[in-house]
């Protein structure tokens, strides 16, 4: 249950981000200062084996505002942010990525686009007005994936998977149970579903620059994210 009073609850899903959590958490401190009064981060700490438990636990004993959640095991990504957000207090969820590779000043449109109703809103690099750096290989990989999920179940949204979104908190946890993915798949399954249930889905424009420590393997991660889009397909027809 949300806690009354918290505005906004932003998730960090962190495995093995020893070197990089830290820098995550300065920025959105410093970004949700200016957008609210009343935040938390919640690190999702994802079974990791580089220390960034420890990292984590000195961040939640330094700032008031900041709480780790530590799991023995792997969960995997989606997992993770499930269970984040099973223990967000925040009336909104937001959730982006520890490499910061969306322009962390688009959190405020972000916020203020569940604000103005929407149910869930997602930060898109297919968007005409985005400023997106990245391979031409994984730009047509993003595309065709994209391109696929909107035939597949005449999705209306361009972007599925960036890992810069917000969440009414009430009603990402109506659905939460019919979300089967525990890793990448998590996200478009999540907009799938919502969508299916008549959610208000909003996208935004954003700078985003690709990572070099980029955790995706672009060959086997799109045959696995294909493989699921097909099983979700079959699930729900």
């Amino acid at each position: 249950m949300k806690q009354e009073g918290v505005s906004v609850t932003l998730v960090y899903p962190a495995y093995n981000e020893s070197g990089r959590i830290e820098k995550a958490v300065t920025e959105a401190l410093k970004e949700l200062a200016k957008i609210t009064n009343s935040y938390e981060i919640i690190i999702a700490e994802d079974g990791s084996s580089d220390g960034t438990d420890r990292v984590a636990k000195q961040l939640s004993e330094t700032h008031k505002e900041v709480r780790y959640l530590h799991s023995d095991e792997r969960l995997g990504r989606g997992r993770a942010l499930s269970r984040a957000f099973r223990q967000a207090k925040g009336a909104i969820i937001v959730y982006m990525d520890v490499d910061l590779a969306t322009d962390i000043g688009y959190l405020r449109p972000l916020i203020y686009s569940i604000r103005d109703g929407n149910d869930i809103t997602t930060g898109s690099r297919l968007l005409p007005s985005s400023n997106v750096k990245r391979s031409r290989r994984r730009r047509i990989t993003t595309w065709s994936y994209n391109a696929l999920i909107r035939l597949l179940f005449d999705s209306a949204v361009r972007d599925h998977q960036c890992g810069f979104k917000a969440f009414n908190h009430g009603r990402i946890l109506e659905i939460l149970d019919e979300v089967e993915d525990t890793h990448w798949f998590w996200d478009t399954e999540v907009l799938v579903i919502a969508a299916r249930h008549g959610y208000k889905i909003g996208e935004i424009p954003i700078n985003w620059v690709e990572g070099r420590e980029t955790k995706v393997d672009l060959f086997s991660d799109s045959l696995k994210m294909g493989s699921k889009a097909l099983s979700l397909w079959w699930r729900l027809r």
